[in-house]
C-alpha cells in the first residue's frame, strides 16, 4: 500500500551531476555536521561557510540545528531567521544553476529578497549564497589556478567554464571579507584534461587547501579517498595532509555507494575534521553498508610507513611484518616500460630469425633487439609478468591485482605489464608467481592502493622472501605471527585468485 502522506526531501532525489560533481544526500551532511563540537549551533555569532554549494544541504541542515539552538537567546522566530540567514550562513555555489537551486533549498526563494523568502532583511537577489561567472588565467596552455587544459575550458560565453570561484583567487578572505568558524562542503572532484573523459586531474585538492587559507575554526570536506596515497597530482597534498596533526578524524568509505549510491569513485571517499586548536592523533572510522565496523585513535603515518592506512585492523598484522626488518619487493618491481615499448607498440605476427617473444596487448607478437630500447641485459632470464592495473578496490572481498605470469628466457613485454622479477630458473619464478596469489601479499598491496593502478609504488609494505621456497598463505601467517582474527580480516577483503584456464 502507497503511503499517502510520505512527504520526500527533495535533495535525496536529485541525480548528480557527474561522478565528479557529487550532490551530497542530506543524511550524509548531517553526519559530518555531527563530528562539530554541537554548542557551535547554540552560538548566534558563529559563522559557517559552504565554499562550493551544489544544492545547498550544508547551509539548510545548519540552518535548522541554529534555530532549534538559538530558541532561547531569540525567541522571535522571524527574527532568529533573520540573523541566522544574514549574518550566520554563506555559501559559494559552483554553478549559476546550483546557485539558483541552493537559494531556494535555504531561503524557500531562489531570489534570496523576493516575495517567498524565509529571510526579510538581504538586500539583494544573491543573499549570502553568491555566484560570479569566472574566466581561467592562462599562462602556457594551463591554468595558473586549477591547471585546466585551455583547449578544452576556453568556451564560449554561453557554456560553463567550470573556474570555481573559490579556487580562482589568491585571496579567498575577500569573497565575504570576513572570517568563519566552519567551514564545509563536498568540493567537485576532478576535471577532464583531454576533454574526452580519459584522464582527469583531481581539483578537490585545491578546495581543501584554499579553505585552510583561511584559517577557520573547524574545516570538513568530503573528498575522494586517492589522496591516501598520492598518485597524479597528489603527492605533495598527500604528504602535506598526513603530517598535518589538526586532522581530528577521518570517516573512510572503501565503497563509495555506501555514501554516494549509484556513483562509483575508485578507491572510495572519506570525510575529515580539521581543528585548527586541538593538536594530536586522529580518529579513524571506518564505515561499510551504512555501520561503522572499526574505530582507532592513531597517528595518520605510521611508523615506516609513507602512505596512510585506511583499515585499522591492518595495523597490528603491518607491525607485525615490520617487526622482520625485510627488503621490500617494490625493489624488484619494473618501473612502467620496462623495455621502453609503449602499449600500443606491436610486434611482427609470426616468430623470425632472431626474434624475441613479446607479451603485448592483446596477445603474442615477436620483436627483433633493435626493437627493444631498455633493460635488455635481463632479456636471457626466467621473468615474471604482472599486470599494472589491478582488478580494483570498491566491493569486497575483491581480487585486488591481476594474474602474474611466466615469462620465459628472451622474452619481453610492452607497457602492458610489469616485470615482477628476474630469475636463474623457472622455479625461482613459479614460486613467486605462487606468492603473488597468496592473500597475504594482495592485502599488503590493498593497504596502499586506493585505485586500480597497480604500479611498483603499491608493493611498499610487501616483504621479499626466499624465492627457493613455495609460498602459501599458511606459511606467511605462520612466519608472521598472524591470529585467527587477523586471518579473517584478510579473508574478509581478499577472495582467492582466479585461476585462469591455461
Amino acid at each position: 500500500m502507497i503511503e499517502t502522506n510520505y512527504n520526500p526531501d527533495v535533495l535525496t532525489c536529485l541525480a548528480n551531476l557527474s561522478n565528479d560533481e557529487v550532490f551530497t544526500p542530506p543524511s550524509l551532511a548531517n553526519q559530518m555536521l555531527d563530528t562539530l563540537p554541537q554548542e557551535l549551533f547554540s552560538n548566534s555569532k558563529t559563522t559557517f561557510l559552504d565554499p562550493v554549494t551544489k544544492s545547498g544541504v550544508f547551509l539548510r541542515e545548519i540552518a535548522k540545528r541554529l534555530m532549534i539552538g538559538l530558541e532561547l537567546e531569540i525567541p522571535n522566530q522571524q527574527e532568529r531567521l533573520n540573523h541566522i540567514f544574514s549574518k550566520q550562513l554563506f555559501g559559494i555555489a559552483i554553478t549559476e544553476l546550483t546557485s539558483l537551486l541552493s537559494r531556494r533549498s535555504v531561503y524557500c526563494s531562489k531570489i534570496a529578497n523576493g516575495k517567498y523568502s524565509i529571510c526579510e532583511t538581504f538586500p539583494n537577489e544573491q543573499g549570502n549564497i553568491l555566484f560570479e561567472k569566472i574566466e581561467h588565467t592562462w599562462k602556457n596552455s594551463k591554468c595558473t589556478f586549477c591547471n585546466a587544459s585551455q583547449e578544452v575550458y576556453e568556451r564560449e560565453d554561453t557554456l560553463e567554464t567550470y573556474a570555481y570561484q573559490f579556487i580562482h583567487t589568491n585571496n579567498p578572505e575577500k569573497i565575504f571579507k570576513m572570517k568563519f568558524d566552519v567551514i564545509i562542503g563536498n568540493p567537485p572532484y576532478q576535471l577532464s584534461d583531454d576533454g574526452f573523459g580519459t584522464s582527469a586531474a583531481p581539483i578537490y585538492n585545491n578546495f581543501v587547501l584554499q579553505a585552510k587559507k583561511l584559517n577557520p575554526r573547524f574545516l570538513s570536506m568530503i573528498i575522494p579517498a586517492r589522496w591516501y596515497s598520492g598518485g597524479k597530482g597528489l603527492d605533495s597534498f598527500r604528504e602535506e595532509m598526513l603530517k598535518d596533526n589538526r586532522i581530528k578524524q577521518i570517516v573512510d568509505f572503501p565503497e563509495a555507494f555506501d555514501c554516494f549510491p549509484g556513483v562509483q569513485i575508485k578507491g572510495g571517499v572519506c570525510y575529515f575534521l580539521w581543528d585548527r586548536d586541538n593538536r594530536g592523533d586522529c580518529r579513524v572510522i571506518t564505515s561499510r553498508k551504512g555501520k561503522i565496523i572499526s574505530e582507532m585513535t592513531r597517528p595518520l603515518l605510521e611508523k615506516g610507513a609513507e602512505t596512510f592506512i585506511r583499515f585499522n585492523e591492518a595495523i597490528s598484522i603491518l607491525k607485525k611484518v615490520q617487526a622482520f626488518n625485510e627488503t621490500s619487493l617494490r625493489t624488484k618491481i619494473s618501473s612502467r616500460k620496462p623495455f621502453g615499448l609503449a602499449t600500443t607498440f606491436k610486434g611482427k605476427a609470426k616468430p623470425f630469425n632472431n626474434s624475441y617473444k613479446l607479451y603485448q596487448n592483446g596477445g603474442i607478437g615477436y620483436v627483433k633487439i633493435d626493437d627493444i630500447i631498455s633493460n635488455k641485459e635481463i632479456i636471457p632470464f626466467h621473468k615474471v609478468f604482472i599486470p599494472p592495473l589491478g582488478s580494483g578496490s570498491d566491493s569486497f572481498p575483491h581480487q585486488i591485482l591481476g594474474k602474474a605470469f611466466y615469462g620465459e628466457p628472451d622474452s619481453v613485454c610492452t607497457e602492458t605489464y610489469l616485470v615482477g622479477g628476474v630469475f636463474q630458473n623457472k622455479k625461482q619464478a613459479d614460486n613467486l608467481i605462487s606468492y603473488f596469489s597468496t592473500k597475504f601479499l594482495r592485502f599488503l598491496v590493498l593497504l596502499n592502493k586506493p585505485t586500480q593502478h597497480a604500479t611498483s609504488k603499491v608493493y611498499q609494505f610487501v616483504p621479499l622472501q626466499d624465492f627457493n621456497v613455495v609460498w602459501t598463505d599458511q606459511k606467511l601467517y605462520e612466519k608472521y605471527g598472524l591470529n585467527e582474527e587477523e586471518i579473517d580480516f584478510i579473508d574478509s577483503l581478499i577472495r582467492p585468485m582466479i585461476q585462469e584456464k591455461e
